[in-house]
């Protein structure tokens, strides 16, 4: 029996299930992985939300005595991983150096909370599903490619490889976040491009990007996730 479970949606287009996924192949952990259908409402019911309190996808579930503990939000799910799979037992998944590690969750949370049009008008859909041209940024969306290019070309190391010497988590949750530019076309400072193409050449993060998905998106998960359906 693994030690873990990983609920992670079932269109595979989720930054925050590729995290996570992330997470537990970095750390060498005995995970299964159990779908959860979004699009048919399944993360709605009550034993899929009550287990991991906020019900969100991914969640996680440590199979450990006396019962199981089910955690959700990436970020949590990380903090969870670093701590119960602890180096140097474990590889690190986030930096060593206490600053480091500030930075690094600063930089991670910051893309969960911001950019907020360059996520609707560049989703995971437009990623992995409608891959033709989509249509110019926003006014909104360009200010938010600016402020990410801003931010990356501060963290980025000007000779290349990771953000904080070694690799940890926040490279591969950059990387995604730059590649919503670099698959829809969009241009990106040469530095940034090159950055983001080498941390996606990774074991673990390949391994999301080229797991199988659907052939198309149900009509049924744009109403039940919220959202956009890209403009295209």
């Amino acid at each position: 029996m693994a030690e873990f479970k990983l609920f992670a949606e079932t269109l595979w287009a989720s930054p925050y299930v590729c995290s996570s996924l992330v997470a537990l192949r970095e750390k060498g952990a005995s995970f299964d992985i159990v779908e959860v259908a979004l699009a048919g409402g399944a993360h709605l019911e009550d034993d899929y939300t009550s287990p991991s309190v906020t019900g969100r996808i991914p969640s996680l579930e440590h199979a450990m005595a006396p019962q199981p503990f089910r955690l959700a939000e990436s970020s949590a799910i990380a903090e969870y991983l670093e701590e119960v799979l602890p180096p140097p037992q474990f590889p690190r998944i986030l930096p060593e150096g206490v600053r480091d590690r500030a930075r690094a969750r600063q930089v991670m949370a910051w893309m969960r909370s911001d950019l907020g049009a360059l996520r609707d008008e560049r989703s995971t859909m437009t990623m992995f599903f409608y891959r033709s041209r989509p249509r110019p940024l926003s006014p909104q969306a360009q200010r938010d490619v600016q402020r990410l290019v801003r931010v990356a070309e501060q963290v980025v190391p000007a000779g290349g490889g990771s953000l904080f010497g070694a690799w940890s988590l926040v490279d591969a949750e950059l990387a995604f976040m730059l590649h919503r530019l670099i698959l829809s076309g969009d241009p990106l400072p040469e530095r940034l491009e090159a950055y983001a193409r080498a941390q996606w050449t990774r074991p673990s993060v390949r391994e999301f990007v080229e797991h199988s998905r659907p052939a198309s998106v149900p009509e049924t998960y744009w109403a039940i996730s919220g959202t956009p359906r890209p403009a295209t």
